[in-house]
Order: C-alpha cells, then sequence, then structure tokens
C-alpha cells in the first residue's frame, strides 16, 4: 500500500510521514531529500541547472541511494548536507527540471514498487502515485508554517529573521502553484488536513486512522 503526503513547506509533512510510517510499520520516502541531493551533486560539478542536456548527464553519472533515515550520493552520507542553505537556494531550479522530475518520478515509483511506504512531497498523489491507496495534502495557515520553519532553521543554528522565512515561504509557494510540470495542488481524493491548531500526534493519529481504514483486508482461513 503507498500513503501519500503532499502539500507545503511548514505545513508538517516530513514530521508527519516518517512518525506515521512507524505507527503502520510501513517505509518512508523523503522525495524532497531526492531533489536537494541532485542539486548537490549539481552544485559539486559545477552543472549548469538550467542545461536540461547537462542535467540529463549528471543523471546518468550519479548514484542515489535512500537507506532508512539517509541519502547517499555515490556511497557518501550527504545526509546533514542536503540542508545546507546554498542547496535549498539552488535546488528551486532542480526541481523545475523536466528531465530532473521525469527521472526522479521513475526512482521513486521504482523504490515503492512492491513496497508499504509513505511518501512525502509536493505531487506525490497526483503525478507519482495516481492510484495510491490514500492521499493526504496537510495544510497550515502560513504564519503558523513560518513559525515552524523558523523554529527548524534555529534549532540548526542557522541565524534568520521570521519576517525573512515568510516572505521566502511566500516566494516559494507562489512558485510551485505556478509551475507547468507538476504544480501543487491537491490531488481530487486527497483527505485536507489543516494542521493550524493541531499538535503533531493528533496529525498522526487522524492520518492512521484513515489509513487502517482504507487498508486490504486479508482473508482469514
Amino acid at each position: 500500500m503507498i500513503v501519500t503526503i503532499d502539500g507545503p513547506a511548514g505545513a508538517g509533512k516530513s514530521s508527519a510521514a516518517r512518525l506515521l510510517a512507524q505507527r503502520l510499520g510501513f517505509e518512508f520516502l523523503d522525495t524532497g531529500a531526492m531533489y536537494r541531493a541532485v542539486t548537490v551533486a549539481a552544485i559539486r560539478t559545477g552543472c549548469d541547472t538550467l542545461d536540461e542536456t547537462a542535467l540529463n548527464k549528471l543523471l546518468d553519472n550519479m548514484r542515489l541511494e535512500m537507506p532508512v533515515s539517509k541519502v547517499l550520493l555515490d556511497g557518501e552520507d550527504i545526509t546533514s548536507t542536503i540542508r545546507a542553505p546554498e542547496v535549498t537556494r539552488a535546488s528551486a531550479a532542480i526541481a523545475d527540471s523536466p528531465i530532473v522530475r521525469r527521472r526522479l518520478v521513475g526512482w521513486q515509483r521504482t523504490i515503492a514498487a512492491g513496497r508499504d511506504i509513505v511518501c512525502e512531497g509536493r505531487d506525490q498523489g497526483t503525478i507519482v502515485f495516481p492510484d495510491a491507496g490514500c492521499k493526504f495534502f496537510l495544510v497550515a495557515e502560513p504564519e503558523e508554517r513560518a513559525r515552524r520553519r523558523h523554529r527548524e532553521l534555529v534549532s540548526r543554528g542557522e541565524s534568520i529573521a521570521l519576517e525573512a522565512v515568510l516572505e521566502s515561504q511566500k516566494q516559494r509557494d507562489a512558485r510551485d502553484a505556478a509551475r507547468d510540470i507538476a504544480p501543487m495542488v491537491p490531488a481530487v481524493d486527497a483527505v485536507i488536513l489543516d494542521t493550524t491548531a493541531l499538535g503533531l500526534d493528533e496529525v498522526i493519529a487522524t492520518m492512521e486512522q484513515e489509513v487502517r481504514r482504507r487498508m486490504p483486508r486479508k482473508d482469514v482461513r
């Protein structure tokens, strides 16, 4: 069974997806980390992120692995590296690349084949897994999302004003919604969950109940 969790940054997707997977005994796939890994590879090789031919060659020559709670690029653990500010800034062009999106969609489908998996991102329920057994789209008020993101950045030792986080978030939301390829929109059959006033435990409990309700029943003989 595949469970997708989509939504904007700060809505609580990553934390909820990881814990939901644990509750269900499913695997977890952080698709955003995959785009960030490609971004790291592009930065290190000096690849022009606007050159589709160059990006196609980059993808051909890189090896990306996603073991539990880690991201490996050509065998190197880059789990922390992908969260660096310069990677975040450069990842927008990677996310907008048609060749990168096509390739990563294929990789994501390959990873999920034959597994019980929870995946999160922005187009999982619409593009990557349109036939997923259960789909969620998490939302939250912009100010609350910015506060969450700000707390996360500060906890990593970064110095940034809340107002700057909010402005960056507005720009990212507009870019994600206007993207020609895989814009960030809820799947028509997604459960919309507003997390603004909910604690993480409440979000997970609500999703777990819905997933278990939809789980295929096994015949008992």
